[in-house]
């Protein structure tokens, strides 16, 4: 380690010019006065009348020095561009920042009632979409500034990581409730700060392990819950007041969530202090995972009921995760992943403020999950952009006057699908790559993919690797030591306002189309996946894009050696064991009245007087499965069948 210098919390451009902002944060500025403060300010890209000097240099550059050096090497490819068919030019500069037209945009054209947003102040009878807007030029300390302040492109808290680190929640669940609850002991207590449930396919599709349609299909891909005696299991032993749990489910998420709340207080914690997060994401479901159960009009009142409770009743829970992760993993560029989860928050905002709710009371908890995916700087770019995107829609768009209504809090998740069967061991370095992304774009939460994952739910050993992966980031490579170490590149800011402007226009759109539930309808966003992941293909297909291992240094005598979990016969005998007991035992009564209220509010138009979180909640204590909850929704929702599209 040196000692000729300190790790200061924030660089920006005075820094640059020898004059500190950073003695707020505990640092000596005194000690340079004499030799810094006194000094003329050079040229850069927060000074003025620079651009002259940086175009001649630039010329002479290029002229002198890259010219003839691209005569005795010539580029590798005619176009370099972002994995999401981003161009990147070859160098960047000051000048980028300050051409006409290189901001971030934005913001709409319009806000949430139809009314002219972007074009205020406009001359009267100007077309909205002819109006470049507010954020069209580039300024630095408008648009980038510092952290924890608006419009928070540099992350919501002003110290960054170095007061708290993020959370490291591995995504963990396979098998019955007691497999799981002993990988959670076991990553406990190897030092993982929050849970993350996976549930298996029949439970993510509201169907009990027994039924019909969820044979062989128990603890493969998540942890089987059939009911509350499940849940009681799998989060036994587990400090409910200490560790907050995130539950990647969606259209079941209520009655699994019920199924948590009653478990937690069985156990003698009550609700209001409850931390964690459910994903509740059911418009991505449509566009991308295709976990859905019921039409979108029911589907949408269920998300709003949770919204509505949570709000009242488990301050310290995220009740809706708005989710990107697996829009990409269909195959969406970073710029379509970013702009629709956007505006699936866009329509989960509005479905709120129409069932009546003030937004101050339900957008703090609101959150947000992406996916770290392998081009290194359009990731950080991603998560930047959306930091700044939300925060200008949640003030400009939707008035909010609490300032905690407008960050926009990230869980990280590596790219799955990025992961190779082939020379799976590789998995690791990618998975680094994508976790340090994630940090360097401020996440506040991160699970890092196994290297084995390809394969099959992840070994002890495999999930443990992952683990220790971010242990290291965190300790080792200095990267938590500043806030933002990245703010002020001139290629990462001139790709993040890239990416951002990308992003506005794919909002506008989307309003055009009457928002995000009829732009699904339509089809929208799922063509425009189709059509990248399509160009994906080609260019993996023609060589174009190389994947390591895959396409490019392949081994054709390769031999799988890395060990792989199985989910045992036993475990399925002790599930099925408790399900069958859980049925005998129960008074039928309590689960007939239970179901039969369920039922009733269904029934009718979803309402604050309607909300049907607290009759999932007595049906759970009732122990009802999931199955008979669910197969409540189907038959009054009915179930939704995906149309056909050529």
């Amino acid at each position: 380690m040196t000692s000729t210098g300190c790790a200061r919390g924030s660089r920006w451009p005075p820094d640059w010019r020898a004059a500190s902002i950073a003695g707020a944060m505990g640092d000596d500025v005194t000690k340079r006065r004499d030799r810094t403060l006194d000094r003329e300010p050079r040229s850069g890209p927060g000074s003025s009348g620079s651009d002259a000097a940086w175009a001649e240099r630039a010329e002479a550059w290029r002229r002198d020095r890259l010219e003839p050096a691209l005569e005795r090497a010539p580029q590798r490819r005619i176009r370099f561009t972002t994995l999401g068919d981003l161009e990147v030019r070859g160098l960047y500069g000051p000048p980028d920042w300050r051409a006409p037209g290189a901001g971030p945009g934005g913001p709409t054209a319009v806000d949430h009632l139809g009314e002219p947003l972007r074009s205020r102040g406009a001359p009267k009878g100007v077309n909205p979409d002819e109006v470049p807007g507010p954020y069209a030029d580039f300024d630095p300390l408008r648009d980038v500034g510092f952290p924890g302040e608006p419009p928070f492109t540099r992350g919501i808290h002003p110290s960054g990581y170095r007061s708290r680190l993020w959370t490291m929640r591995m995504f963990a669940g396979f098998g019955s409730a007691e497999d799981t609850n002993a990988r959670f002991k076991h990553l406990l207590d190897a030092g993982q700060t929050g849970l993350s449930i996976a549930y298996d396919m029949p439970t993510l599709y509201g169907y009990d392990t027994d039924d019909p349609e969820a044979a062989g299909e128990f603890g493969t891909c998540g942890v089987a819950v059939s009911s509350l005696a499940d849940m009681e299991v799998l989060l036994e032993g587990i400090p409910l007041d200490r560790i907050s749990t995130s539950m990647t489910i969606n259209s079941p998420a209520a009655p699994i969530w019920a199924m948590y709340i009653a478990a937690a207080e069985k156990q003698g914690y009550p609700r209001a202090i409850l931390e964690g997060t459910t994903q509740n994401d059911i418009l991505k479901e449509y566009i991308a995972q295709k976990e859905f159960l019921f039409p979108p009009e029911p589907s949408m009142r269920l998300v709003v009921d949770t919204i509505e409770f949570g709000t009242r009743e488990l301050p310290r829970w995220n009740t809706i995760s708005i989710s990107g992760y697996h829009i990409r993993e269909a195959g969406s560029t970073a710029v379509q992943e970013l702009a629709f989860t956007i505006a699936d928050g866009m329509a989960y905002v509005e479905a709120c403020i129409a069932r009546g709710m003030r937004v101050d009371d339900f957008a703090p908890r609101l959150s947000f999950f992406f996916n770290s995916h392998s081009d290194f700087f359009e990731e950080i770019a991603k998560f930047r952009a959306a930091r700044r995107i939300w925060y200008r829609l949640m003030s400009e768009r939707y008035r909010a006057e609490n300032e905690r209504s407008t960050w926009l809090r990230f869980h990280a998740q590596t790219a799955g699908v990025s992961l190779t069967a082939q020379q799976p061991l590789n998995n690791l370095t990618r998975v680094a790559i994508q976790a340090l992304a994630a940090v360097l774009g401020g996440a506040q939460s991160l699970h890092t993919d196994a290297h084995d994952e390809a394969w099959a739910v992840p070994s002890a050993d495999a999930a443990l690797l992952a683990l220790r992966q971010q242990q290291v980031i965190a300790a080792e490579t200095g990267v938590a030591n500043t806030v933002d170490p990245l703010g002020g590149s001139w290629f990462v800011e001139s790709l993040t306002n890239e990416v951002e402007r990308q992003a506005w226009r794919y909002l506008d759109e989307i309003d055009r189309l009457g928002g995000m539930v009829k732009a699904i309808g339509a089809g929208y966003p799922q063509k425009e996946i189709a059509d990248a992941a399509y160009r994906f293909q080609r260019e993996f297909d023609l060589g174009e894009r190389q994947i390591v291992g895959v396409n490019a240094y392949a081994d054709p005598d390769e031999v799988l050696e890395i060990p792989l979990l199985e989910v045992s016969e036993a475990s399925l005998r002790t599930h099925l064991g408790r399900l069958e007991r859980v049925r005998r035992e129960r008074d039928a009564s309590a689960v007939e009245a239970a179901l039969r209220r369920l039922r009733d509010l269904s029934a009718r138009p979803g309402s604050t007087e309607t909300n049907v979180m607290p009759a999932l909640i007595e049906a759970a204590e009732a122990y009802c499965t999931l199955g008979e909850m669910c197969g409540v929704f189907r038959g009054v929702f009915g179930e939704y069948r995906e149309p056909v599209a050529v």
